[in-house]
């Protein structure tokens, strides 16, 4: 008898691998206008920059027949506002989780696309006008030459949003690759969701909570008691200037025939008095200029540090709000003109990468020396570059700096003996002029001798510089990307170079001049250890 054959053993089953569900892409949100409010400011901007030609036109054709110039009134009005109105109708932006894109234009279109991790800075301006409507600007730097986005106008809540979460997913994606994903941050995500009602946040669903902030740092608050030092700084002086050389033009067309004849008998019977007089009326001029000029651009000034930015507000009518990433700035200049130096004041600005006019913004207003090199080193974290002694250059940079100041007086002599033989001028004159002219080059030059210096810290480069201003500058080493080594004819003779720095910020280079050129090489391997040592010659070693 056969036996049966043992049960076929099944095969075995493989296990059931559940089938991977792609995850659902998160839809880009949708194009947003601005505020609504704009289209009463849009208007209003261009009245006021076509008001002028428009009143001297109207008050042409006026002469010629009226009924011409109220016909017009009517067309520039509506012609104001449709013009106004075109940059509301023309403007969309938004913002996804990599970038920041804006469009704008009716028949030549623009489209700027702004990656998160390249956005350097975001500032917030308010004009009187925005600030009665509850609006502000809000202006994005990315750090390329000086192309900045700007949406004007936006609810001032939107704008404080978009300023934190920009600021914040730059930082988030320059560290750490791109941002989380609406779904990774928790928020509810609808495909169908229309566009966002005017005055919430571009990201489409819910809008998203405002992460909480960290407590802020005050590094400087106004103080009124700085107020003296507005009439020392000449930066306003330009701009009087530059009004009075306008009024002149229009004098010619002014009825001042009366006016001159009583001007020349108050002459004729009390010169000094006038002359006392005049220069008292124009001091009382400069000084409500400056100062009203300073309580203009300096109101309620506040410097802070929070979530690793430095911000800065300021401003009476127009208030701004300008925000620099810490990991941007690489160093500070302190200035001291040489009036406010005078009387013991000086000016703080940052040195930063793609923020900024040409990478310097000005943090401190005119105050006191003391104040800005505290607040120079808060910002450092680090008080030793602001308080270092800086390292003279020698004798033979002393002798530079005397021969370069003696240039002006050289170059006017010819002038000079010129223009006292054509004028008839009393010859000894002449001597006493170039004196005068050399006496000031001494000087001169020996005050930007004493400016001049170096001086290395842990983490900081020192420059000092300047003429008639004393300049101080602390780069950080960890910014200098490459160094110049550069030498004249002159300097080639005296063994001397300058010493330039390159780097992202400011300006893009910190000099050190007329250095002994061994003393250069050698500065420059100390500041970056490794970055010029392979290519020293060995005449520099040691």
């Amino acid at each position: 008898m056969i036996p049966d054959p043992p049960p076929a053993t099944p095969p075995p089953v493989p296990p059931t691998v559940p089938t991977p569900v792609p995850p659902t892409p998160v839809p880009y949100p949708d194009w947003e206008r601005l505020d609504r409010r704009m289209l009463l400011i849009g208007p209003v901007r261009v009245i006021r920059q076509f008001a002028f030609p428009a009143v001297i036109a109207l008050i042409g054709i006026g002469t010629s027949d009226a009924r011409w110039s109220l016909g017009l009134l009517p067309a520039l009005l509506v012609g104001a506002l449709a013009l106004g109105a075109l940059p509301w109708l023309t403007t969309y932006f938004r913002r996804t989780e990599t970038q920041l894109e804006v469009r704008r234009g009716l028949l030549h279109r623009t489209r700027v696309t702004a990656p998160l991790d390249r956005v350097r800075s975001v500032d917030l301006e308010a004009s009187l006008l925005h600030r009665i409507l509850g609006l502000s600007t809000v202006t994005i730097g990315t750090g390329v030459d000086d192309t900045r986005i700007e949406l004007d106008s936006l609810s001032a809540e939107r704008a404080e949003h978009l300023r934190v979460t920009l600021l914040q997913r730059a930082a988030a994606t320059s560290t750490s690759g791109p941002a989380p994903s609406q779904a990774e941050e928790g928020q509810i995500v609808d495909p169908h969701a229309g566009p966002m009602p005017e005055g919430q946040d571009a990201t489409p669903g819910s809008p998203a909570p405002a992460v909480a902030a960290a407590p802020a740092e005050e590094l400087a608050r106004i103080d009124w008691k700085w107020l003296r030092y507005a009439p020392f700084s000449l930066s306003r002086l330009v701009i009087v200037a530059g009004a009075v050389g306008a009024l002149s033009q229009f004098t010619d067309e002014l009825p001042l025939d009366r006016a001159e004849s009583a001007w020349a008998w108050l002459l004729s019977q009390a010169l000094a008095l006038v002359l006392v007089g005049v220069a008292a009326a124009a001091l009382v001029g400069w000084l409500a200029i400056s100062m009203g000029g300073y309580v203009v651009r300096w109101w309620d000034l506040r410097l802070v540090r929070q979530d690793a930015n430095l911000r800065l507000t300021a401003g009476l009518f127009t208030t701004r709000s300008t925000t620099i990433e810490e990991a941007r700035i690489r160093g500070v200049e302190l200035t001291e003109p040489v009036l406010l130096r005078l009387v013991g004041g000086a000016e703080l600005s940052t040195l930063a990468t793609g923020v900024g006019s040409g990478g310097t913004t000005t943090i401190l207003p005119p105050c006191p020396l003391p104040v800005a090199r505290g607040v120079g080193g808060a910002v450092l974290e680090d008080p030793r570059p602001m308080a270092a002694t800086l390292r003279q250059h020698g004798h033979l940079a002393r002798r530079r700096c005397h021969v370069r100041a003696q240039v002006p007086t050289l170059v006017a002599v010819l002038p000079i003996v010129a223009g006292a033989y054509a004028l008839g001028i009393p010859g000894w004159l002449v001597p006493v002029a170039v004196l005068l002219l050399a006496a000031t080059g001494v000087i001169t030059g020996e005050a930007s001798y004493r400016h001049l210096g170096h001086a290395l810290t842990p983490d900081h480069l020192v420059a000092g510089s300047g003429d008639v201003s004393r300049v101080r500058t602390a780069l950080e080493r960890d910014g200098i990307i490459g160094w110049v080594v550069r030498q004249s004819f002159f300097q080639r003779r005296l063994g001397l170079a300058t010493l330039v720095a390159t780097t992202a910020a400011g300006p893009e280079q910190v000099q050190v001049v007329d250095l002994p050129l061994a003393e250069a090489v050698a500065l420059a391997e100390a500041a970056t250890p490794g970055l010029v040592g392979e290519f020293l010659d060995a005449r520099f070693e040691g």
